[in-house]
């Protein structure tokens, strides 16, 4: 590359191009390409490499084995989600809206860890009087915590290495520069540098590294996909508005579950854990006609959810079809099964679906639970109060049996479930006291539903 070449870089998705563009040609943002400055090649790079294979290249049996002992927060909740707490040497990025809490648990994990180990707080966003502020409200008073406003990655790095901490947590990436750089903080060449540097810290003298990450209003990490790699854990924060509740969840995880989902609310001292989070999701259930409860596995714990459809006459020619909360195929799918085999004229309603609770579902044991919702708000009849749907049903209109029934019953019956829908193939362990209905096909789901 000549001296004093230059391109132009996108700073939201590090798209290259010789000459500026107004808009990007990758990801088709305006006004987001910037000059860039290529660096002369140094002659000697082309040299030729020595190479000692000795050290170089290890065979399987010589690689070091080291067994750390995880760094156990005491917040169960994010212990669950991380996999057991945090692994030293790892390099993890905490997202999510602004304001939703990030900075808050990050000063709670920081209190518990400061018991046994020394940790380091570097704010680039908020000033040290604002820091001390939230420690106020958080009643927080642990002294082996030390914080540091400093935003320049050289001096991040001396300041680790020197006093070399079990834990660091760096709030946030976006605001960490490099001297040597002369892009400005949240470039990609800047989070590029920052990351690098930052895993290679964690990695050499074995520091566990939490750094806070922008989002955009997509709902993703700010900043190049190349960050999300070089980390070992991602974590998100999203809020569900309906409960106040805040939901952490693992997109990325090279030390646990990604399965895993912990639940928070955010309190006068800080964020609190909500432990018991099913009682919490069905305090407000009410038994209405066009709802039913269902049962998912997040992880290894059953969450109750409540389904709840709108089934009203189409106004148009073509009928709607509005979910959130769940791939909308699949709801689809399963009107078109009930349409098929039941003979009711569901092409011609509009179907408004959502689940409750703010949750994501992703499996087929939901599916007798939306066949009961769109047929409760078809009818206009309620289902049995304490009713809980556990069944798959197929293409053919078979009523299918679920995995893992035992830890959904074992809940079910745990908060007083009285009727119990399953699959007639479905082995179940005894159970006194519960009236289960065993149904071989979606014939059999009209039996909740009987004429005047």
């Amino acid at each position: 590359m000549a001296a004093g070449k230059t391109n132009f870089e996108c700073s939201e998705c590090g798209y290259h191009t010789p000459k500026w563009l107004g808009c990007c040609p990758d990801c088709k943002q305006w006004n987001t390409l910037s000059e860039q400055h290529a660096s002369v090649l140094d002659k000697q790079a082309k040299k030729q490499v020595h190479v000692d294979y000795a050290s170089a290249l290890q065979p399987l049996k010589n690689l070091p084995h080291q067994e750390s002992e995880r760094m156990i927060t005491g917040i169960l909740e994010w212990d669950r989600v991380t996999g057991g707490g945090i692994v030293p040497g790892s390099f993890t990025v905490l997202t999510g809206d602004p304001g939703i809490g990030k900075s808050t648990i990050l000063l709670q994990i920081c209190a518990k860890l400061a018991q046994k180990h020394l940790v380091i707080y570097f704010s680039s966003e908020e000033s040290l009087h604002q820091v001390r502020l939230r420690c106020q409200r958080l009643e927080i008073t642990n002294e082996n915590i030390f914080f540091s406003d400093k935003s320049e990655l050289e001096i991040i790095l001396e300041i680790s290495k020197t006093k070399l901490p079990a834990f660091i947590v760096i709030d946030s990436i976006q605001n960490i520069y490099s001297s040597q750089n002369f892009n400005l903080p949240g470039t990609i060449t800047q989070l590029k540098e920052a990351a690098f540097y930052l895993m290679k810290l964690a990695k050499e003298y074995n520091i566990a590294i939490i750094t806070t990450g922008h989002i955009t209003k997509e709902g993703t990490i700010a900043g190049p996909k190349v960050l999300e790699h070089m980390v070992d854990a991602v974590l998100y924060l999203q809020k569900e508005d309906q409960w106040d509740t805040r939901i952490l969840r693992a997109v990325k995880n090279r030390f646990g579950s990604i399965n895993e989902i912990g639940f928070f609310k955010m309190q006068a001292h800080g964020l609190q854990e909500v432990q018991n989070i099913n009682e919490h999701l069905l305090q407000d259930q009410q038994d209405a006609a066009g709802s039913a409860l269902i049962s998912i596995l997040e992880g290894t714990r059953p969450l109750f959810l409540q389904l709840q459809a709108l089934v009203v006459q189409a106004q148009f020619g073509v009928a709607q079809r509005v979910v959130t909360g769940i791939d909308h195929k699949q709801v689809v799918l399963i009107a078109a099964i009930l349409e098929k085999y039941l003979h009711l004229r569901l092409s011609a309603q509009d179907i408004f679906f959502k689940v409750s609770g703010g949750i994501k579902i992703k499996d087929n044991t939901a599916d007798a639970g939306i066949a009961l919702t769109i047929l409760s708000s078809y009818f206009q009849k309620s289902l049995p109060a304490k009713t809980i749907a556990l069944a798959e049903i197929s293409l053919t209109g078979l009523i299918a049996p679920i995995s893992n029934i035992e830890t959904h019953l074992k809940e079910a019956i745990k908060f007083g479930f009285e009727h119990i829908i399953v699959a007639k193939q479905q082995k179940l362990p005894p159970m006194q006291g519960k009236k289960v209905f065993a149904l071989k096909n979606v014939y059999e789901l009209l039996q909740f539903f009987p004429e005047e």
